[in-house]
């Protein structure tokens, strides 16, 4: 079991992206996705992480779980490796209880209820918003635990190309090409990326009778590839107005071990927001776009099922600038899933509208933020959300913030219908849920610190008493969250620690018990430092224990990886990265009989353009 103090943390070198570079130096970033509005990371009340393009390509990610690996609040599963089922659990609350955007479009499946965060191709992707804690009373379903967006790339300046080549351990090869900028109120960019892998044994499983993880027993190597394109386009008229196209696709082949081992799958998300500003102001915003999630699923290269999810959306938003301090906004969200399947669903199609309201106040020291927001779902009638949260600037240095927010998520189409185990009697998931923190910064750096609760009525989970899904469970958690950044003696330092404790409430033998697969705790420590043409970096991750069944029976012991990385620069633009993953060869899981990879290495060559 892992086990680490406060002191014992603040006592190793840490890095994080978010503090890379000296706080003097960098306008603070700017968010969306926490008010539907644009404000800096100063400004939001909510909790807030961004990754951007430059912490992406310094980290040299192969994937968007090796991105949101041990960020705050962050809990990851995966099931065998590169291209493997991955589910992320957000401050403790279920894995289909985070809602995620592609460039403001909703993804996922309809069936499952999750997003393919093991298909989002991180070459494609120009930053990363993750807001903590509940925001169904501006998104609606599924903001439960939070919403992660992802933004694709963006051109700006002059037409640039942007190229990588690497290699690396169990024979995987990444390669993706691109070019990107714009003219005076135009821009474009278009990337295209190949990913494959020989990948690992994904699963130690024990075939029937008592059968385990898989339930099969397969020892050979479960591969992955995936291939993906993205364009995005815009132009800036004249008084304010814009439009700004996108476009994403990914296709996957994907070997595993199971009932059925091969799925072919594509994701794809397209879609369009217009930008208009009537008079100074009124400023609206039309959005509309497509998502797919589909999935052919094969034995041994035979057809055995198939999962195609479509999800239209549309929006329409008004915000009012009464003056500098003042922001109101009214909006209106439209959504309609389809789903097609070789599997008999009783129902195969649903709509929901959603109402919203929004007042985001600066009174001198104070600052307040209010949402209201009535979802008309087709199935389930009307479900009404809120949130208020206010903050404090005790100085320049100093700001304390606290919030309140209820949430909801529909039940998906598998637990209302999927044969033999959907019920189409069960409701919505509730949630209410509080934080307070306070955020700073001093001549050594930054910091920050919140604690949150969250009470989770009517879960959804098997009954064994009607064999069928039900609304049984209650689910009680509470956290604390901590970041440290600093520059010490020419490095650049950070830490992420996530302390959680995610009780099952529900009545009968499981109540105290820990949800499955929820690390209590994850901790995150590194440095950083340029030596002329020469960086060099180092990344602890450490998760204490987690279960994987609701009797806590089942022990996934606690980890601790160290990773590598360094680049050289060989000319303007060119550089040579490396890095080391697992360097301690640790053997671990996050899902029972699930393998992770051992120690492995890999190397880049890479032709970027300058950053503004």
């Amino acid at each position: 079991m892992f086990k680490c103090s406060l002191p014992a943390a603040l006592s190793l070198l840490a890095f994080h992206p978010l503090y890379a570079a000296d706080p003097g130096i960098e306008a603070p970033a700017i968010v969306v996705t926490a008010t539907r509005t644009a404000r800096t990371v100063d400004e939001t009340l909510a909790s807030v992480t961004v990754i951007t393009r430059r912490d992406i390509e310094r980290q040299q990610a192969r994937s968007v779980d090796d991105l949101l690996r041990g960020e705050l609040g962050v809990s990851i599963s995966n099931n065998g490796g590169p291209g493997k089922t991955t589910s992320v659990f957000l401050r403790g609350t279920e894995s289909d209880h985070v809602l995620v955007l592609i460039d403001g479009i909703k993804v996922g499946s309809a069936t499952t209820g999750t997003a393919a965060f093991q298909d989002m191709p991180v070459d494609q992707i120009e930053r990363i918003e993750i807001v903590r804690g509940p925001r169904s009373s501006l998104y609606g379903s599924e903001a439960i635990g939070g919403v992660i967006q992802i933004f694709t790339r963006k051109g700006e300046g002059p037409m640039t190309p942007s190229f990588s080549l690497g290699g690396g351990s169990y024979k995987t090869y990444n390669t993706s090409v691109g070019v990107s900028g714009g003219i005076e109120r135009g821009w474009l960019s278009f990337n295209a990326s190949d990913f494959s892998t020989n990948g690992i044994n994904a699963c130690s499983g024990k075939p029937s009778p008592g059968g385990a993880g898989c339930f099969t027993y397969e020892p050979d190597k479960d591969g992955y590839r995936n291939a993906s394109g993205s364009l995005r386009a815009g132009y800036r008229f004249d008084k304010g107005s814009d439009i700004d196209l996108h476009w994403l696709r990914t296709e996957a082949h994907n070997e595993y071990d199971g009932s059925t081992n091969e799925a072919n799958t594509i994701q794809e998300v397209y879609g369009a927001q217009f930008h208009i500003t009537p008079m100074d102001p009124w400023r609206i915003t039309l959005g509309a776009g497509r998502s797919r999630d589909d999935s052919d699923n094969l034995k041994n290269g035979v057809f055995k099922s198939r999962f195609d999810t479509d999800r239209n959306t549309a929006s329409f938003q008004n915000d009012f600038t009464i003056n500098p301090g003042h922001i109101f906004t009214v909006g209106y969200d439209y959504q309609d899933d389809r789903i097609g399947s070789t599997t008999n669903y009783a129902v195969t199609s649903r709509d929901n509208r959603g109402l919203f309201v929004q007042h985001q106040a600066n009174l001198d020291a104070h600052n307040m933020q209010i949402s209201l927001r009535r979802d008309e779902n087709e199935q389930f009638g009307q479900h009404d959300t809120g949130s208020l949260a206010w903050g404090y600037r005790v100085s320049e240095q100093l700001r304390l913030t606290a919030s309140f927010g209820t949430a909801f998520k529909a039940p998906t189409f598998n637990e209302l219908y999927f044969p033999g185990y959907g019920n189409p009697n069960i409701g919505p998931e509730t949630s209410r849920s509080a934080e307070i923190g306070g955020r700073g910064s001093a001549n050594w750096g930054h910091w920050s610190l919140t604690t949150f609760q969250t009470k989770i009525d009517d879960l959804i989970a098997y009954d064994a008493s009607i064999n069928a899904a039900s609304n049984v469970e209650a689910a009680y958690i509470h956290g604390l969250e901590t970041k440290l950044g600093s520059r010490f003696a020419g490095w650049d330092t950070g830490m992420d620690l996530t302390l959680l404790k995610p009780e099952n409430r529900s009545s009968g033998a499981n109540y105290g018990k820990i949800l499955p697969r929820r690390a209590e705790q994850v901790l995150r420590l590194g440095a950083e430092r340029g030596f002329g043409a020469y960086r060099l970096g180092a990344t602890l991750n450490a998760e204490g224990r987690r279960y994987d069944d609701l009797a806590n029976k089942q022990v996934l012991g606690g980890y601790t990886t160290v990773d590598l990385h360094g680049e050289y620069t060989l000319a303007r633009n060119w550089l040579a990265q490396a890095r080391i993953v697992n360097l301690l060869d640790k053997n671990y899981e996050t899902a029972a009989y699930y393998n992770q990879p051992g120690r492995s290495f890999f190397m880049t060559l890479r032709y970027q353009p300058d950053y503004h």
